[in-house]
């Protein structure tokens, strides 16, 4: 018994790692993919590639301070954004990124900073920014980790 509750744990404390190295490599295969597809249309023109950028709440709400012009998008649901939210964001629901994005987000170089409750949509919800073309997608993660004002 002990031995099973030993396995189970080791399980537990090594799946994390495993999931980490695989949202590192499908950044890296999707930064190469746009490249090469860039190279592609226009071998004469500069590259550039269209990845998020992971940064923490201080380096957001510096951004936010820094650039009036940047959208704060929330991808949890209504109810959680009415709820709590941080002031200014607009509400784009995870699950209606693809449908929706285009219109709520008109300009795909604006900077865009994105979050959620805890990370986990934000980071899959600037995936797939990105793979629809949005070049300034940056995550912060969840809004538990935002030490400013809410409403």
């Amino acid at each position: 018994m002990k031995q099973i509750i030993r396995l189970i744990i080791a399980i537990g404390l090594f799946i994390p790692f495993l999931s980490c190295a695989q949202n590192k490599q499908s950044e890296a295969t999707l930064v190469i993919n746009e490249q090469d597809a860039t190279k592609n249309e226009n071998p004469e023109q500069e590259t550039t590639s269209a990845e998020y950028h992971k940064i923490s709440a201080k380096e957001a709400k510096k951004m936010l301070d820094e650039n009036p012009q940047a959208v704060l998008v929330d991808v949890r649901s209504e109810a959680e954004f009415k709820e709590k939210h941080i002031k200014g964001a607009i509400l784009l629901p995870l699950p209606d990124i693809t449908n929706k994005a285009e219109e709520v987000l008109p300009d795909k170089n604006a900077l865009i900073l994105v979050y959620c409750r805890s990370g986990v949509r934000s980071k899959n919800a600037s995936d797939l920014l990105v793979s629809m073309g949005y070049t300034g997608v940056c995550d912060f993660g969840g809004i538990m980790n935002w030490p400013y004002e809410t409403e």
